[in-house]
């Protein structure tokens, strides 16, 4: 940039003053170690304030839940784009399996959560999967959502005696800001001298409810922060969370007008109208107008209407003129939008047209590693493991269980295959290398790994006092239909002699059966 010295040294000396400027743009250049920081023409109105991640969202995060909300509810991309989002981050849920090593106490723990599970709820209407879809659904449509512990009487039929209340973000009184006490509150969090989260301040109904104005108006109490879970994604250092789709908000409004305007043309387009110039000698030299038979003023085109321009000789059609464009606009713009929510665009619009097995399978690899990191670092932390212990402490202090501290392994919900014979064929080379266990398969399956093995033992059982052997039963059959040789002896039907049963059924046995 030329400085004001600059031109009163061209005023004197131009060669001195071009060569001050020279100099100072190459010692700028020189100095500049990252592009993105260049001042100049190009960057001109860049407006990129180092306020702080809190500052951000405490002026625009009400305004960017609602406008979320609004897109989710009316533009049909933003609400599939959230549905992708939690069908495959929770899908049929998240299940708890006790791990604390001692198999009677993680069967009795396991029974208590089951039946609990069904009436943990504190509105009676969803069980403890249903409330984490809706969980999850708040997260990425409205950025954040609250957990609440609510403990109950003995009386009140739920054993343990506690329930989970959802709250939506809008119960934080945001106006709760700045020194309090010895800590601080940031956007209704309030926090201790050591940074720690003490209490959420939170309003006794929600703000939006068109009752409370009858009601007295809004008034919030401190919560103790115990008693809360806060599920958000972290995205820096921030109190609260922000709508997952903010990045393209504007994108599928501006989508939105673009459909509106191309309905609009296309119905203007298909409008043929005729118009008359002139019938009668008598309307020369009268002022230009279009009516219609009646001589009524045409303000609007309406399909098959015939007009009458006074002066003139004339009748001629409109001609509607095709403009292209519209899909591949339409393309981009959702290529943008899935981008923006981290949703593969094919998930987003469930158009396949421009993918293949190989293709699509290789998309989904990166989407699925995401999803695996919600999952582990965000969801299960935030939400399932605060929900566990308010249930293994209300189960220790009702006497059900001998402590409150139990371990837990979550199950995530498997991720369909596109190929089942191909992954099961992966998954049984896994378990028989040694680097995957069968239990392990199990959990990936969304499943109890000891409640299917007591029912594969179950169902063994049942099976061999029934005498049947099935194909699918591997200790008597292998893989290719034949007998296996070391299969039990069945009472039943087991000659008297010793003679093995591959000598029986008269064929090999199955190599892998005795490697195994």
């Amino acid at each position: 940039m030329v400085s004001w010295l600059d031109r009163a040294i061209a005023s004197v000396a131009p060669r001195t003053a071009t060569r001050r400027v020279l100099a100072r743009q190459a010692f700028e250049g020189l100095a500049r170690s990252y592009e993105g920081a260049a001042r100049g023409r190009r960057t001109d109105g860049w407006h990129a304030p180092g306020s702080s991640a809190d500052d951000e969202i405490g002026r625009a995060g009400a305004l960017l839940r609602d406008r979320m909300r609004d897109l989710v509810r009316n533009n049909p991309h933003a609400a599939k784009a959230v549905s992708v989002l939690v069908n495959n981050i929770v899908g049929a849920g998240i299940m708890p399996r006790a791990a604390s090593g001692d198999a009677a106490l993680d069967r009795e723990v396991d029974r208590l959560f089951e039946i609990w599970a069904r009436g943990c709820d504190a509105d009676g209407q969803l069980d403890f999967y249903g409330l984490q879809t809706l969980a999850c659904r708040e997260m990425v449509e409205a950025g954040e959502v609250l957990v609440r512990r609510r403990p109950r009487r003995p009386g009140d039929g739920v054993m343990p005696p506690v329930q989970l209340q959802l709250l939506e973000a809008d119960f934080l009184d945001a106006t709760r800001n700045g020194a309090l006490g010895e800590g601080q509150a940031v956007q209704g969090i309030e926090f201790d001298a050591l940074g720690r989260r003490r209490a959420y301040w939170l309003f006794g109904a929600h703000p939006g409810d068109a009752t409370l104005s009858r009601t007295g108006g809004l008034t919030s109490r401190a919560v103790p922060a115990i008693e809360i879970a806060h599920v958000y994604e972290k995205q820096r250092t921030q109190a609260r969370g922000v709508p997952w789709g903010a990045p393209v908000i504007r994108a599928l409004r501006d989508l939105d007008d673009y459909e509106v305007a191309e309905i609009v043309r296309k119905k203007t387009e298909t409008c043929v109208t005729a118009i008359v110039f002139g019938d009668e000698e008598a309307q020369q030299g009268i002022a230009p107008a279009v009516v219609d038979a009646d001589g009524n003023r045409v303000e609007q085109f309406e399909p098959g209407l015939i007009a009458y321009a006074r002066g003139g000789k004339d009748i001629r059609f409109n001609q509607p003129a095709a403009t292209g464009g519209y899909g591949e606009y339409k393309r981009a713009s959702l290529h943008t939008i899935s981008a923006g929510f981290r949703v593969p665009y094919e998930l987003l619009t469930g158009d396949l047209s421009q993918v293949n097995y190989s293709s699509i399978r290789a998309g989904l690899v990166e989407f699925r590693r995401m999803i695996d990191a919600v999952q582990w670092q965000l969801f299960i932390p935030m939400f399932c493991a605060p929900v566990w212990r308010w249930f293994t402490e209300a189960a220790w202090a009702a006497g059900r269980i001998p402590t409150p501290d139990v371990p837990v392994e979550w199950s995530p919900p498997k991720f369909e295959a596109v190929d089942p014979q191909k992954d099961a064929m992966a998954d049984l080379l896994a378990i028989r290398s040694g680097t995957m266990t069968l239990a392990e398969a199990i959990a990936r399956q969304g499943r109890n790994p000891d409640a299917v093995l007591a029912e594969i033992a179950a169902t063994n059982a049942k099976l061999d006092e029934l005498g049947l052997v099935l194909d699918s039963d591997p200790r008597r059959v292998t893989k290719t239909g034949s007998a296996q040789s070391n299969a039990p002896a069945d009472p039943a039907t087991e000659p008297d002699d010793t003679a093995s049963s591959s000598e029986a059924v008269g064929e090999e046995t199955d190599p892998d059966a005795e490697a195994a």
